[in-house]
């Protein structure tokens, strides 16, 4: 008799494959035809407690955390799996969080907006997020500049444990989801509608996160929703994102990693902002941890004009100090070249460069470097100029700046103040902070409130 197994169904679609397998036993062989019938059958709107719209850090980590309280919860993925993008943070490695004890001094880094965060730190901060991995068997490590990754290094170890989560927990995870509309009636939406069916919930989560890396699905559709649902939307813009240059000769330094580096952005002769720290050449500009971090301040001094960046090479030595030790080096090794004797102080790619905007021959003689020479390697040491073009758009920026107003929403619950069934956590709010793991904080911290009070589980 033929036999029927599921194999597998659409989120969106009512189409429904089969496998029929018929099987003879005569003279001890096994025929096997295995037919795939296509059938097309209604559907009918599911219903649960919460619909979470988004499966990125801060859907998945409010699907586990509403789970836990026994709700039925529903998960929709654009992509064919949650959690894409979360895979290309810290370079693969997952940045999860931030070491900081305070979390006054941790909200401090979003600026103005960062009060907002501290109700939801209050309750699942930074010590509660690294106690959830552990308990869930993920260890982790924390690096000298207070940055805490997976101790495998393995972003993906972050995603699977998610998945196994949300699977032992019953969520229903529906991927490759087109949602075509939110109707919602009297101040409550009514259900998310997808191509052929639909989704109906007590309450909804949008957290699709923001424009950046659009690659992985990020087009805004959250900010769009909400808009419609009357919601004020902060005008989104990249953020954390590379610098491209004026200077063409930029792309020779291509790959040239600095550490420790002081890095200055002027505006009509005067200092805007500047960092210590980390920095790297790109073939069009510049990136790197304060580069990035630099980048909204950025933004905002080339919509009043032009910019420029000043690195000093050499920020543990004053001007004076650099001249004596430039001095010292060419006396030692006169008879060396100018290149080979830098090249003790100074990255080695980074030499040619200098040596041929102080017009220094790179093949001359230490004891051939006049004064004014000599000044002029150690103005290009401490001011290395850079004329900013502009910033890389959405598809390099790790974040997006703007989002969803606060005044908008409910910092104790992330309950919106204008649908009440509807709730909002992660990187659509107007939350962006520094490089680090702050901004996924934001997620882990606003996805498990927003998941636990849309189910009443405190």
């Amino acid at each position: 008799m033929p036999r029927m197994s599921f194999l597998r169904g659409d989120a969106d679609a009512r189409t429904i494959f089969l496998m029929v397998t018929i099987s003879s036993w005569s003279d001890c062989e096994i025929i096997v035809i295995k037919i795939m019938i296509k059938l097309q059958v209604p559907m009918q709107t599911e219903k649960y407690d919460l619909a979470i719209i988004g499966g990125g850090p801060a859907g998945m980590m409010a699907a586990v955390r509403a789970s836990e309280c026994a709700a039925r919860v529903v998960l929709l993925e654009k992509n064919h799996v949650p959690g894409v993008k979360l895979l290309m943070t810290g370079k693969e490695r997952c940045n999860i969080t931030h070491f900081e004890t305070d979390i006054r001094s941790f909200a401090a880094v979003f600026g103005k907006n960062g009060k907002f965060l501290l109700s939801a730190l209050s309750r699942f901060g930074m010590k509660e997020t690294i106690d959830f991995f552990h308990k869930h068997n993920l260890n982790t490590k924390i690096e000298q500049d207070g940055r805490i990754f997976p101790e495998s290094d393995r972003a993906k170890d972050v995603q699977a444990l998610f998945l196994r989560l949300m699977k032992e927990n019953n969520v229903t995870l529906l991927t490759g989801c087109r949602i075509k509309d939110i109707p919602c009636r009297q101040s409550a939406i009514e259900e998310i509608i997808l191509d052929t069916n639909g989704v109906k919930a007590e309450k909804y989560l949008i957290c699709t996160g923001g424009l950046s890396y659009p690659q992985t699905g990020s087009t805004g559709d959250g900010y769009s929703w909400a808009k419609q649902m009357g919601h004020t939307i902060i005008r989104p813009g990249p953020a954390l994102t590379p610098v491209a240059v004026k200077e063409k000769w930029v792309r020779e330094l291509e790959g040239l990693s600095l550490n420790n580096v002081r890095i200055s952005i002027y505006q009509n002769n005067k200092k805007q902002d500047e960092r210590l720290g980390e920095a790297l050449f790109t073939g069009i500009g510049m990136s790197g941890p304060i580069i990035l971090d630099m980048s909204k301040s950025i933004g905002k001094l080339l919509a009043a004009g032009q910019a420029e960046l000043f690195i000093d090479f050499i920020p543990d030595m004053d001007f004076h100090a650099l001249d004596e030790r430039i001095l010292r080096d060419l006396q030692k090794y006169n008879n060396r070249s100018i290149k080979n004797i830098l090249s003790e102080l100074l990255p080695n790619k980074l030499v040619p460069v200098i040596l041929e905007l102080a017009k220094i021959d790179p093949g001359g003689k230490g004891s051939s470097i006049t004064k004014d020479e000599r000044k002029r390697l150690r103005l290009l040491s401490k001011q290395f100029p850079l004329t900013i073009k502009n910033l890389s758009g959405f598809d390099k920026a790790i974040i997006t700046t703007g989002g969803i107003a606060l005044k908008e929403i409910d910092p104790k619950t992330m309950r919106s103040r204008i649908i009440n069934n509807l709730y909002f956590a992660g990187e659509i709010l107007d939350l962006d902070g520094p490089t680090g793991g702050y901004n996924l904080q934001v997620c882990w911290s606003t996805g498990y409130i927003a998941g636990e009070s849309a189910v009443s589980c405190i």
